[in-house]
């Protein structure tokens, strides 16, 4: 079984292939990667692969390789974010954007998802490439969408779940799915997209795609109640990006009128850096505190947990599931402070 720590065999594979394989190819992108890496992160997407895998096929041997490359995508997603917020703080260190700037950034991104796709198509049979690259449009797809949104205010609660459902739940769906796809694969079962429709398989793919709704969820909700030690960036970095989220959207569906011309007056402020754009988004954050929109986002990312532990239920018993519902329990159960 997989313990409730995977880090240190994620890690050593990682490590290896960041400072041995990628380095020997550029180590100037290796040096930018692992410096992401080394900045910690709650591993969560392998964490759910090499769980699913044995969710599905209890015989199969844990596969920290395939693991290694869905964080390596993750990764690669956020050195990509960080250029397109104009961040400066990732995990509590310089953004790569910030240290290296912009276009050393975009070409770093672009250069870990290649090398990661490689390394897949050379090691794994389909479907597994296929879900991965309609992973990575629907990655890009959900970034135009919000990039589209931003200052928004109008926006609605279904376009918010459409641009997260690309964004965030579409790679944790492609973890678990993946991670069973790869483990049928190794214990004896025939190559190609049948595979997909296994029912232990979609089961999955529906875990892992509410899972990431509900994470996404409560990641937007900490924005406006957590502390920037606590999220390894400044708090408040949707607001100063214009992004309309779950807490903000809510709260706006309230229909007060102070909230509604807070937001609008900031989103107005063309330097978001500025003081009196700063003291504006900490109106605005108050505001949205304080009018039920972060209790009614708390509920929504409940209810996606609940859907992503009843996905669960369609599984056979196994310690790996039981992983699994422990994870997905904690997001059912936040609430906002």
């Amino acid at each position: 079984m997989i313990t409730s720590s995977p880090q240190s065999a994620i890690q050593s594979v990682v490590e290896e292939f960041v400072r041995e394989e990628l380095s020997a190819e550029n180590a100037h992108i290796a040096g930018a990667v692992w410096n992401m890496l080394d900045a910690g992160g709650k591993r969560l997407r392998p964490r759910i692969t090499m769980l699913a895998a044995r969710a599905c096929a209890t015989s199969a041997s844990e596969d920290p390789v395939l693991a290694s490359y869905m964080e390596l995508i993750h990764v690669a997603t956020l050195i990509h974010d960080d250029v397109l917020d104009n961040a400066d703080i990732r995990r509590g260190r310089e953004s790569t954007n910030h240290a290296l700037g912009n276009r050393f950034s975009v070409l770093a991104g672009d250069y870990l998802f290649s090398w990661v796709f490689k390394k897949v198509t050379q090691g794994y049979q389909n479907p597994v490439p296929t879900i991965l690259a309609a992973m990575l449009a629907e990655i890009c797809n959900g970034e135009v969408k919000q990039l589209r949104a931003a200052g928004n205010a109008r926006l609605a609660p279904d376009g918010y779940f459409d641009i997260i459902g690309k964004k965030t739940a579409e790679l944790f769906a492609a973890c678990a799915e993946c991670g069973a796809i790869a483990a049928l694969l190794q214990t004896g079962s025939s190559a190609g997209p049948q595979l997909r429709e296994q029912p232990a398989v979609r089961a999955l793919r529906e875990f892992g795609r509410s899972f990431g709704m509900a994470f996404q969820v409560r990641d937007d909700i900490l924005d406006y109640t957590a502390t920037e030690a606590e999220l390894g960036k400044p708090a408040g970095s949707d607001l100063r990006e214009k992004k309309m989220t779950l807490p903000l959207i809510y709260a706006l569906d309230g229909g007060d009128r102070t909230l509604h011309q807070s937001v609008a007056e900031l989103f107005a402020l063309e330097d978001p850096d500025a003081a009196d754009a700063t003291a504006q988004r900490a109106r605005t954050i108050e505001f949205v505190r304080n009018s039920g929109g972060i209790e009614r986002a708390a509920v929504k990312a409940a209810d996606f947990a609940a859907d992503a532990e009843a996905a669960l239920d369609r599984l056979p018993a196994s310690p790996e599931r039981d992983e699994l519902q422990r994870i997905t329990r904690g997001f059912r159960e936040f609430s906002s402070p």
